[in-house]
């Protein structure tokens, strides 16, 4: 395996390529490049990699830059800072992202995953995934919602909102007011765009809120089943892959 690291903090750098030796020595470090210039001008050189390693913030710039000026196809696993709470909203089945400082148990998972994903396609667009990371890094969270009733046009602030689902084919938002409506979003683009803070996808026909519940059961696979605010629905459940990082969402 080939792989490819862009960090612009030599240590940081240092310990990543300890860690993957230490995964596989058999792996190759095909380059080491620290800013968005050189980066384009390694890649405008050089085949592209099996694996690459990202730091979000480098030092002239973000490295999503890289991919405006030039081509990277390979899977990305990205490196940053930030809050992992906030992280752990856009992560897709493509790419990972690792928190710094990086520890070899997280390499190692992160890796197995690119291994088990490897043949197939990715199920999101890179612009999606760049949507999310600057939203994180700008705070440019969607603060309100708009909707319609009957003729009227109303603007709903987020922190009304109590839970986001999907139901036959359409998305609706419910208010803690005990009001349903339709909004022209998919569960996936309202994902990109609202505060990870405050709100969770515990599967995939709900995105809940920390105000949106009255009860957390044990439910049976070590899943959870929520008891939602004005809701009938007696089956939502939290997804079992979900159910650690729900727990860490609560807690945090």
């Amino acid at each position: 395996m080939r792989v490819l690291i862009i960090e612009d903090e030599k240590l940081a750098a240092d310990r990543l390529e300890m860690l993957i030796k230490q995964y596989d020595p058999a792996i190759e470090i095909t380059g080491r490049l620290d800013s968005v210039k050189s980066s384009v001008k390694w890649l405008g050189a050089n085949p592209q990699p099996d694996l690459a390693f990202l730091d979000i913030q480098l030092a002239d710039g973000l490295s999503f830059e890289i991919f405006e000026q030039t081509i990277l196809d390979s899977p990305i696993i990205f490196t940053t800072a930030f809050d992992e709470y906030a992280v752990r909203a856009f992560k897709v089945n493509s790419i990972d992202y690792l928190l710094k400082p990086i520890d070899l148990d997280e390499l190692t998972v992160a890796i197995e995953k690119y291994k088990r994903i490897q043949p197939q396609p990715d199920t999101e667009p890179r612009q999606h995934i760049f949507d999310k990371v600057l939203n994180l890094l700008t705070d440019n969270y969607k603060r309100r919602f708009v909707i319609k009733v009957g003729e009227h046009i109303r603007s709903v602030p987020v922190e009304e909102i109590l839970y986001f689902y999907s139901l036959e084919k359409a998305t609706y938002l419910h208010t803690s007011g005990d009001r349903n409506y339709v909004i022209d979003y998919s569960l996936e683009q309202i994902e990109n765009l609202i505060d990870p803070k405050m709100f969770f996808r515990i599967n995939r026909r709900y995105i809940i809120s920390l105000t949106s519940f009255t009860d957390i059961i044990a439910y049976t696979n070590s899943r959870l089943k929520i008891e939602l605010l004005h809701s009938d629905d007696n089956d939502v459940i939290v997804a079992r892959e979900k159910t650690s990082d729900f727990k860490k969402w609560l807690d945090r």
